[in-house]
């Protein structure tokens, strides 16, 4: 077109496209392109003028254009939603005024026929040559002779009929009542309507705010968005429905509905559009959407045959797992307070582990939205001992499933192996274990400073281990033995073994003679004369102990 030509007004503007578009966007814009004038000439669409093909074609190509965006599917989406919206309201006043057109011609004869009577029965009652007509009778029937007489047996039917009409219908006050009754119905639910308004503005308002943030600065760390929604959520629970009337202030106002899920035929078929949008999705190899699609879908995709349909997969390269994502989408859609199943948490925790997500798998386990078991505490164990670089933090979970669990040897196992060594003694301690218990987390994780926790008194508490049963248990084992010679050189080296053997009530005469002997095996004469030679020196006496009952007499020989 040359520059001083002037288009025309109804000319359709082909949009021009940019040369730093992509080669498939250009060949989708071009594509759709084709699809729009293919159907306008298979249409037979009109060129100017609002018609109802041209919309048709052009709502077509607007999906084809969601389907291509991925990214911007949720906000396309609510645009084609308000048009779609426009037009359907649109649509309805043409056809409502095409009715009152219709209906026009034909309603003419009929409201002149209404209003001649009463213009009529108006004139007559104005003029004052003529008599008031018979209450009950248009003006013709009060001029007719035949039916101003009215049989008596006429006149009885007319009264019931009339009596009957009046026991039927209510008093003024009845229906006034109604009338406020129902206005105030409509005012509570337009309430409940404001404040839920309000309540999903809050959560709008705060959603933009964490999204239009940028990034902090490196010592600060960022706010997590399930830490704000939480925040948010606390916020509008505190947005309480307002008062119909100022003056009741007693007044006991509904709250408004915890659970908004469909019911009945509606939720089946709810249920039934997410089946179809997730297999949709599954099938065009969409599967970070198909997993968001199973994760918001209540109850039945949220299970672990799900998960192994996403785990029988592959994503494109350089994407997440299917099943990463999987497991992902539902930790952030399971809501505060909410746990997945047993076996979803296994599972889940088993793909994170895997992919070395292990990020992911502290923070379901902090945010309390896995259902601990004894497997999902040993998982976190095995996984530890097969990658140390993440060995610190699986313990530390491992440690906090086991003890949710009620599990506390494992517990202090794990907290054992991090290095924690006074808290498992003090967990041992508190829960009070068995000897016996104790003993076997000595002989799984064998360390000088937890066998010394554990054969001392704390607070006034007695020892959890004697000290000749754990020193004579741990000589007898080739991998334990070490420890057990440290404490004993340690009170020799102290002064203190003469004290420690004489208050060892939890340990008989014999079990220190079996001390002495080990330590000879051992060639360690140095610890077993000394351990000997405080046996003969009480010869004849009791060892010194809180518990009198507890002190045993020995009369030995050592020959």
């Amino acid at each position: 077109m040359n520059k001083g030509q002037k288009e025309p007004e109804n000319a359709e503007r082909i949009p021009v496209v940019d040369s730093e578009l992509c080669d498939s966007d250009r060949r989708f814009l071009q594509s759709l392109r084709r699809f729009i004038d293919e159907g306008k000439t298979y249409l037979q669409c009109p060129d100017g003028g609002a018609s109802e093909l041209r919309y048709i074609i052009y709502r077509s190509a607007f999906n084809k254009v969601i389907g291509q965006a991925a990214a911007n599917q949720r906000l396309l989406l609510a645009i084609k939603a308000e048009y779609d919206d426009i037009i359907r309201e649109l649509k309805r006043r043409e056809d409502e005024a095409a009715a009152e057109r219709r209906q026009s011609p034909d309603r003419i004869p009929v409201l002149q026929n209404q209003t001649a009577e009463p213009k009529e029965e108006t004139r007559i009652q104005n003029s004052p040559t003529q008599n008031r007509p018979v209450p009950g009778l248009t003006v013709a029937q009060s001029e007719h002779p035949a039916v101003l007489v009215v049989p008596p047996e006429d006149s009885w039917t007319q009264s019931e009929v009339l009596l009957d009409r009046k026991n039927r219908c209510g008093s003024v006050e009845v229906q006034t009542e109604l009338d406020s009754e129902q206005h105030r119905d409509l005012r509570v639910q337009n309430i409940l309507l404001r404040t839920r308004y309000r309540r999903l503005k809050l959560v709008c308002d705060a959603l933009r705010r964490w999204e239009q943030t940028g990034p902090p600065v490196p010592p600060v760390p960022p706010v997590p968005l399930e830490d704000l929604l939480g925040s948010t959520i606390q916020n509008i629970q505190s947005i309480r429905p307002e008062s119909l009337q100022d003056e009741e202030e007693d007044s006991c106002w509904p709250e408004l509905p915890e659970d908004e899920e469909p019911s009945g035929a509606d939720q089946s078929r709810l249920l039934a559009d997410h089946l179809a949008r997730f297999l949709e999705l599954f099938r065009c190899a969409r599967y970070e959407a198909a997993a968001l699609q199973a994760a918001r879908c209540p109850g039945v995709l949220r299970s672990a045959d799900t998960l192994q349909m996403f785990t029988g997969v592959q994503g494109p390269p350089g994407s997440a797992p299917p099943a990463l994502c999987f497991f992902r989408a539902l930790l952030v859609a399971t809501a505060t307070g909410s746990r997945l199943s047993g076996e979803l948490s296994l599972r889940g925790v088993g793909c994170a582990l895997q992919h070395g997500d292990v990020a992911l798998v502290a923070h379901a386990v902090t945010q309390n939205k896995l259902t601990f078991c004894e497997a999902l505490g040993d998982a976190l164990t095995e996984h530890a001992q097969k990658d140390p670089g993440v060995a610190d933090l699986c313990l530390a979970l491992a440690a906090v499933v086991h003890q949710a669990c009620g599990l506390h040897l494992k517990a202090a196992l794990s907290m054992c192996r991090r290095g924690l060594v006074h808290g498992a003694a003090e967990l041992l301690r508190r829960q009070q274990v068995p000897a016996e218990d104790a003993m076997r987390v000595l002989s799984l994780s064998p360390s000088l400073l937890l066998l010394q926790l554990l054969t001392e008194a704390h607070g006034g508490q007695a020892a959890i281990l004697p000290v000749g049963g754990a020193c004579a248990s741990m000589l007898a084992d080739s991998e334990q033995r070490q420890v057990a010679l440290q404490l004993l050189d340690g009170f020799l080296s102290r002064g203190t073994l003469q004290d420690a053997i004489l208050e060892d009530v939890g340990s008989s005469v014999d079990v220190w003679d079996q001390v002495a002997s080990l330590c000879s095996h051992l060639s360690r004469a140095d610890l077993s004369r000394p351990v000997r030679r405080v046996l003969l020196g009480q010869s004849g006496t009791g060892l010194r102990g809180s518990d009198p009952e507890g002190a045993r007499l020995m009369e030995h020989v050592f020959l």
